[in-house]
């Protein structure tokens, strides 16, 4: 099993976010199994939160 770092973003949540990273990867990687979220934020303008991000590492089947 190799471990690549992913980091993601998204103007909608950290939900989508993820599901952001996990389809950019898929892209180049096959067999991806899972995704181990280790650390999220939020970008923040004029006081809202404008987008949300999160980084985890990626699992997958060679």
């Amino acid at each position: 099993m190799a471990i690549v770092k992913v980091i993601a973003t998204s103007a909608l949540s950290f939900d989508d976010a993820v599901k952001q990273g996990a389809k950019e990867v898929s892209k180049s990687v096959r067999n991806l199994d899972s995704i181990y979220v280790k650390d999220m934020k939020v970008h923040v303008k004029d006081g809202e939160i404008v987008s949300y991000g999160s980084v985890g590492k990626v699992s997958f089947r060679v």
